[in-house]
């Protein structure tokens, strides 16, 4: 005999705090963070070469890797993805 689920999920208690969004877009701001970053190791990049890349500055490169920064824009990503040699792919799920 199964036992019931006490409770609700993780996700039903950040949703009935009105945390959920903001939480979801923290953790994805780390993942694109850490993503760019494993990229810029392999191309062998430093943070100015790559904002050099980008035509943008260091300091707005180190907002775009800054995990703690969620304000990010779809053409911040399109420029970084262009400038690593990658494709920006984004889905709904």
């Amino acid at each position: 005999m199964k036992k019931a689920r006490r409770g609700s999920s993780f996700d039903d208690f950040l949703e009935e705090e009105g945390l959920r969004a903001e939480t979801e877009a923290a953790a994805i701001k780390r993942v694109i963070a850490y993503q760019i970053e494993m990229e810029m190791k392999k191309a062998k990049l430093s943070k100015s070469e790559l904002a050099e890349k980008m035509c943008t500055s260091r300091s707005a490169l180190d907002r775009l890797l800054d995990p703690e920064n969620v304000s990010i824009t779809l053409q911040t990503l399109e420029r970084v993805a262009l400038a690593l040699g990658k494709n920006l792919k984004i889905e709904l799920a």
